[in-house]
């Protein structure tokens, strides 16, 4: 029986799809299949890869809908225990798949687990070990730019990068499945989120390793498309996971980590998409939006406070 399915979501990956696969096709697990979901690209890389894998599943778009869309619809089209989200910029390494596989069965409680991305370039160095989210409204990926050596044991994180992640299918029914208001960028914080809030974990999976090129749709680490839509939805992700109660107890710190990224955006001369982005975002921040609260997982909202204040001192500190 097929344990897990293989999502990669396509946008104009020419570049790098080919790549992708075929390091799939190298694994010594043959429990898994793989869906490609084409959101509309015009470089021919949906072509290639219905030529070249006709074995593959390809899903087309019939427009660039984003990421979180065109994962829903892998999600929706597997048939398998676990769904695996993998960008089309990465080399997974040998043993990849079975790992996260593995990390799920071992933790019947963990909805997601972060694969241990490293960069393309530089092998030795990590990419994301996992996300941290904190109290000022900021996310994190952990370990980013330190020595891969000091990230090789498995442990729970806030939530899974879902550049290389795994999850399991059947807790979508009952958490909802990623935001597509997100478009791009932040959705799997925000997924990871609500999960905490319904009693879930996320893990951190270094037996899963893949190597991972950064930015590859969006073009730059820093541009105004991605400064406009991470502005935006980093809004929308707090007003749509908090309670009221800790918007409040919150508010002065997440107005201070807003206003540190306005004046850090400034400098980089993105400064007017930061502020068009939390338009954006506040225009999104509706009443029916919100995650709807249950009194079973009142304990979780305190427990998740917590950790957005343990996650602060982990920042400032730099241990992550």
């Amino acid at each position: 029986m097929n344990k897990a399915t293989v999502v990669i979501p396509n946008y104009n990956g020419a570049a790098y799809i080919g790549e992708c696969l075929d390091a799939l096709m190298m694994q010594n697990y043959d429990k898994f299949k793989i869906i490609v979901v084409d959101n509309a690209s015009t470089d021919g890389s949906r072509e290639f890869v219905r030529k070249k894998y006709p074995h593959i599943t390809v899903i087309e778009n019939s427009r660039n809908e984003g990421f979180s869309a065109a994962v829903n619809a892998g999600i929706r089209a597997a048939d398998t225990p676990y769904v695996i989200l993998l960008n089309n910029d990465t080399k997974v390494k040998q043993g990849f798949v079975e790992a996260l596989v593995s990390v799920m069965e071992r933790h019947p409680g963990c909805f997601s687990a972060s694969a241990k991305m490293l960069q393309y370039h530089d092998h030795e160095i990590i990419d994301n070990a996992g996300d941290l989210y904190c109290v000022l409204g900021w996310a994190r990926a952990r370990g980013k730019d330190r020595p891969a050596e000091f990230y090789s044991t498995g442990q729970e994180v806030f939530s899974a990068c879902a550049g290389a992640a795994v999850y399991r299918r059947e807790v979508f029914d009952t958490i909802g499945y990623f935001d597509e208001r997100h478009f791009a960028y932040l959705e799997d914080v925000d997924i990871g989120y609500r999960a905490r809030i319904y009693g879930y974990t996320n893990r951190y999976e270094p037996e899963a390793e893949v190597y991972h090129i950064g930015s590859a749709a969006s073009g730059s680490r820093y541009n105004a498309f991605k400064v406009t839509l991470a502005a935006q939805n980093s809004v929308y992700l707090y007003y749509k996971n908090m309670r009221a109660w800790q918007i409040v107890l919150n508010g002065p710190f997440l107005f201070a980590g807003w206003l540190v990224k306005w004046a850090f955006f400034t400098r980089k001369h993105l400064g007017r998409e930061y502020l068009k982005g939390t338009r954006q975002g506040m225009s999104l921040c509706r009443r029916e939006a919100k995650v709807k609260f249950c009194e079973a997982n009142r304990s979780n909202y305190r427990m998740i406070q917590k950790e957005l204040w343990k996650n602060l001192r982990i920042l400032f500190l730099k241990d992550y």
